[in-house]
């Protein structure tokens, strides 16, 4: 039996206005090569200035996962040779990072959870970007500035399930916080994952094999226990030390493998040396306080949650997992809605109709609308089943929920003497049914019940429609 090995190195781009290093623009999507100028081309005598935006960004960082904010750090030059690293070097910090220590905590499905440590969080700049097409490369250097937070795990995961999840943490947080996008789409979240195996009881760190650059859950998952598979085989198969050694591996999608790229470098390999163009890095008093200004994160959004509203905790983790969701929930609170119905109508029936490339974000449903439908359930207006047809109407065309319920007819009877009228039609049609559950058939009820349901097409209030019934029949 063997324990799976799993760290990982986050890379997420920060959400500033322009590059780390340079006045450049860090717009997704510009035509190629063209948010560059000489410094983040890494011409001749161009000098880097600091973005103090960025460097705020990850103190917010450090203090949401309770770690040290350094308030001296320095940056050094990563020396290695890429086509898309103009300058033959990357800009990141080694020696002293900004950030050091900190934990998070990932929950699972029968609600236990565990810490994961976080080593260091250091601030770099990105490298361009590689396109690759058939036997021709192309480089689009766009992205070679944009400031990175770096954030390097302990080897604390055991499983791809426990790796989802930490990643899916982490992304939660910097989304609440508001230093990235995280889009891993468009690659401002992207990971690299370093999977070992050791026998079930060894404290022992075997071979670790990086597998790099990933923007995707999925991706992610599939790689790793890909690459688990492979080294625990290679064990078995007693070829361990020739298959399984420090290396850089990429996964092929198409496959569902991973390859090898190319041999991993030790530290020493890169010739580390501090930025001669850069004076360390000195953190005031003044930004360490304004630091500790940070948002309620999810954790304590889904604590407040199931204390002042009583939902269970899956559902607060659920709802609190994306920051667009829980903002979505607190809307329809505000506007009304009871928190268990918000629940139910919003991730259940709201969230099981958005496909076809939409989200939260995206919903043709407002939190406004959603939340109106809940109260007209909760007013009696209409039932739950009405309800679903109304949500549906307005997924497809945009209306006021009031004007839909009157433009299909769904609006409940509740008038008691209509429905009195209708239940005693029932019962006088039926004599004989009356008298079996008189005599004790009681499961008859239920017979009753569906008959004035048919007979008001739906439309009666069925909570109504129980308590006039049950009269009639004592």
């Amino acid at each position: 039996m063997f324990e799976v090995v799993i760290g990982l190195e986050v890379h997420i781009q920060l959400n500033t206005k322009t590059k780390i290093f340079c006045s450049c623009p860090t717009s997704f999507g510009e035509a190629a090569n063209t948010n560059v100028c000489p410094v983040c081309l890494g011409l001749p005598g161009a000098l880097p200035v600091l973005n103090i935006e960025a460097v705020k960004k990850a103190i917010y960082f450090g203090n949401a996962v309770g770690a040290t904010v350094h308030k001296k750090s320095i940056f050094n030059r990563k020396n290695y040779f890429y086509p898309d690293l103009p300058k033959g070097y990357q800009i990141s910090q080694f020696e002293i990072p900004i950030v050091e220590g900190g934990e998070l905590h990932i929950d699972f499905d029968d609600g236990s959870s565990k810490k994961i440590g976080i080593t260091r969080a250091h601030l770099e700049e990105d490298a361009g970007k590689s396109i690759h097409n058939g036997t021709e490369s192309k480089v689009d250097l766009n992205r070679a500035g944009t400031p990175l937070l770096e954030i390097v795990s302990e080897p604390d995961m055991r499983s791809s399930d426990e790796a989802i999840r930490y990643l899916k943490k982490l992304h939660s947080i910097v989304r609440y916080l508001e230093i990235s996008d995280a889009n891993m789409q468009e690659g401002s979240f992207r990971c690299d994952v370093n999977v070992s195996i050791r026998p079930k009881g060894d404290e022992k760190l075997y071979t670790r094999v990086e597998i790099k650059n990933m923007n995707s859950f999925k991706f992610i998952q599939k790689a790793t226990e890909y690459e688990i598979e492979r080294q625990i085989e290679a064990w078995e198969d007693g070829v361990y030390e020739d298959e399984v050694y420090q290396e850089t591996r990429l996964f092929d999608i198409e496959t569902g493998q991973t390859r090898s790229m190319r041999g991993k470098e030790d530290s020493a390999e890169y010739r580390y040396f501090p930025e001669p163009d850069l004076e360390p890095v000195i953190v005031s008093d003044e930004m360490l306080e304004e630091g500790k200004n940070i948002p309620e994160l999810p954790d304590a959004k889904k604590a407040r949650f199931v204390q002042e509203y009583g939902i269970k905790e899956y559902d607060a983790a659920v709802i609190t997992a994306a920051i667009e969701l829980a903002h979505y929930f607190e809307k329809m609170l505000d506007e009304g809605a009871g928190a268990k119905n918000a629940v139910t109508w919003l991730t259940v029936e709201l969230l099981g109709r958005l496909k076809n490339g939409y989200t939260i974000e995206t919903s043709p449903v407002d939190a406004v609308k959603l939340a109106a439908i809940v109260k007209r359930i909760e007013d009696g207006t209409i039932s739950g089943k009405a309800a679903k047809e109304v949500l549906d109407f307005v997924m497809e065309e945009d209306a006021d929920i009031d004007a839909v319920i009157d433009k299909l007819g769904l609006k409940q009877v509740s008038d008691d003497g209509a429905i009195e009228a209708m239940v005693e039609g029932i019962l006088a049609s039926n004599e004989e049914k009356v008298a079996q559950y008189k005599s004790g058939k009681e499961k008859l009820f239920g017979f009753f019940v569906g008959q004035v349901m048919k007979e008001s097409k739906g439309s009666a209030n069925p909570a109504k429609v129980n308590e006039i019934l049950k009269k009639k029949l004592a």
